[in-house]
């Protein structure tokens, strides 16, 4: 329970005591945009490894040279913890908003937070709200911005098992033409969620594949991209097993 009262004081008192670095962020985001962007950027990619330290968590990369450095992309993975969030932002080379459940923006401050970063909130219950989702990480993407998200929907609870991706997160690739970067991760349900409420020291594996480009698949690929991706990610996912 120690480090579950670690990360939560740290949690709590972080976004308490960022309130002043919030407004000196929505002025500078009125002046200078960008300068705005990289502020965010390295200030929550600080409170993340501090998380992941606090946690215990260490983390085992495998290829983070397939992930482009001068274009964005759509990074799709599996999901099955909250840290898997934490565990791969840091990573990121560039600005990166992630695609969130619509329940975050009633979470103060750490909503602002979110939307400083260009995260942007998801209800799958709503389609025609779940549209626009869609093609405002389009726009995202076609202004320099990375995208995230985990396509199950929400988070696999049995062991090594995959929910099936939901097709219309690759719309955010097939509309901008970016390369997809699966994501496969190992063992991030071990920091916290398979033995709540304690967080444990884990080791996880986290392997980025080469980039897939819509436009360079045949026409079967094409129509089952989400087939195609999860496929791969699979792979990746039961090569790892034995790392962690």
């Amino acid at each position: 329970m120690i480090r579950l009262i670690l990360v939560a004081t740290f949690v709590v008192l972080f976004l308490i005591f960022s309130i002043p670095i919030l407004i000196v962020e929505y002025f500078l985001g009125k002046c200078n945009p960008a300068a705005r962007d990289k502020s965010s950027l390295s200030i929550v990619n600080w409170a993340f490894r501090c998380v992941l330290f606090l946690s215990g968590v260490t983390v085992t990369v495998i290829g983070e040279e397939n992930v482009p450095k001068d274009t964005p992309v759509l990074y799709i993975g599996n999901h099955r913890s909250y840290f898997d969030i934490v565990m791969t932002y840091v990573r990121v080379p560039r600005l990166t908003g992630y695609i969130a459940k619509i329940g975050m923006l009633k979470v103060p401050l750490l909503s602002t937070w979110m939307k400083n970063l260009h995260c942007l909130f998801l209800d799958r219950k709503d389609l025609r709200q779940g549209m626009k989702t869609i093609l405002a990480a389009v726009e995202k993407v076609n202004s320099g911005i990375s995208i995230c998200i985990f396509p199950e929907g929400s988070r696999s609870t049995e062991p090594d098992t995959f929910l099936p991706f939901r097709g219309g997160s690759f719309k955010i690739a097939e509309k901008s033409g970016c390369p997809i970067i699966p994501m496969s991760i190992n063992n991030a349900d071990q920091v916290w969620e398979a033995h709540l409420p304690k967080i444990k020291k884990t080791h996880v594996v986290i392997e980025y594949g080469k980039p897939i480009y819509i436009k360079d698949l045949d026409k079967d690929q094409k129509r089952r991209i989400d087939d195609t991706v999860l496929a791969v990610i699979r792979e990746m996912y039961f090569k790892n097993k034995s790392l962690v």
